[in-house]
């Protein structure tokens, strides 16, 4: 199945620039973590004997009797890794029930982002994960590899219903990019973050790592909030399946309904907070919300940062 464009072109005019410094291998729009002498003032330094006197600040010389050099910041391309999960609850809610199930949300985000990148001549790297890390392409800018990161894309969109049993790895595929990623790389991870419980922490460390290694981190936390977060069903027994695990439960809505949204609400909260601890821009995508209005939001706000 293809990409729709009328998801992804509305948002092709836009500019995605990393939040910090980054490292690359051409000139672009991102700030580099190397000083060179560009365009845009950074700040004084010492002047030291023998050096040249090109970028000496002469009038600052006239005003303290001291020499000083002016140093100005480099501007790079990034490397961007994104990171879609494809585990069997991606696949929730049916295609017919919504615009968008939650793992198309997050092929067409990734291809607006690569869309994005591709014009600003920036290097992007794809890994699709479930109980297996599925694809793993290295970041390279040039044409040929960002179609062939399409055509992974659409393939996601081309599987519709997997298999049950298809768990989420999360804490290993975040690690593994944490390892072979460039450093100070723009990390763009696409999931619904429906791991096990116990594994809450364990996420909370692989984000950790990224962060350790520089890395500008978004969080795309791709929900139906009306279902998954809100339990809004209507008042009658059901049978709850976990597609990953395959475990049944029979319940109805209105008797643990309180309790789990209270539950939910705490989980949410709890990812806020180490979110802003790391420094993870965090996004909540909730995929009945509308594809457009979500994106445009994101990446308003994403340009306003600077």
């Amino acid at each position: 199945m293809p990409i729709e464009q009328r998801h992804v072109q509305p948002l092709s005019a836009l500019e995605f620039k990393a939040r910090q410094v980054v490292e690359g291998f051409l000139a672009g729009l991102h700030k580099s973590p190397f000083h060179g002498f560009s365009v845009e003032f950074a700040e004084h330094r010492a002047y030291n004997s023998g050096e040249s006197t090109r970028h000496m600040d002469w009038k600052l010389f006239a005003r303290t009797d001291k020499l000083f050099v002016k140093r100005y910041e480099e501007e790079t391309n990034l490397r961007c890794e994104l990171v879609v999960d494809a585990s069997s609850s991606m696949y929730y809610p049916e295609a017919e029930t919504t615009e968008l199930t939650k793992v198309g949300f997050a092929a067409h985000a990734a291809a607006v982002l690569i869309q994005l990148l591709r014009k600003q001549r920036d290097a992007v790297g794809l890994t699709v994960f479930s109980d297996r890390v599925q694809v793993a392409e290295q970041a390279r800018s040039n044409a040929v590899h960002l179609r062939h990161l399409y055509a992974h894309l659409e393939g996601l969109l081309a599987t519709q219903a997997p298999s049950r049993g298809q768990g989420t790895r999360l804490v290993s595929a975040l690690h593994d990019i944490a390892q072979r990623a460039h450093r100070r790389s723009l990390v763009v991870i696409l999931s619904d973050l429906l791991n096990d419980a116990d594994q809450e922490e364990a996420v909370f460390d692989a984000l950790q790592h990224l962060r350790f290694n520089k890395h500008d981190i978004v969080l795309f936390h791709v929900v139906d909030r009306q279902h998954e977060l809100e339990l809004a069903l209507p008042d009658r027994p059901y049978t709850f399946v976990d597609v990953e695990t395959a475990q049944e439960v029979k319940a109805h809505p209105s008797e643990l309904r309180a309790a789990y949204k209270a539950a939910m609400e705490e989980r949410w909260h709890r990812l806020k907070l180490r979110c802003a601890q790391y420094r993870i821009d965090l996004v909540e995508a909730d995929v009945r919300a509308g594809f457009g209005p979500i994106m445009l939001e994101f990446l308003t706000r994403r340009a306003r940062m600077y």
